[in-house]
């Protein structure tokens, strides 16, 4: 279960609270009582793997224009 803190004692303690988020701990905060925010450690990027890509090419129409249909698409 996540410790719930106030936003008064969040920005007093923001440094420490940080410090048990990257421990793992999850901090939800609260502004009037109300749960309004949390905070969670960031997921561990993974490593890269190098050469995951090696030949791998670019089809040659990957430089070409895109029809207009998709081009609207994307602008929607």
């Amino acid at each position: 279960m996540a410790t719930v803190v106030n936003v008064h004692t969040a920005k007093t303690n923001l440094s420490r609270l940080l410090d048990r988020v990257r421990k793992g701990e999850e901090i939800v905060l609260a502004k009037a009582g109300k749960p309004c925010a949390k905070l969670v450690p960031l997921d561990e990027a993974q490593e890269r793997k190098p050469g995951l890509l090696k030949g791998w090419r670019l089809p040659d129409s990957f430089f070409e224009p895109l029809p207009a249909e998709e081009l609207d698409a994307w602008e929607k």
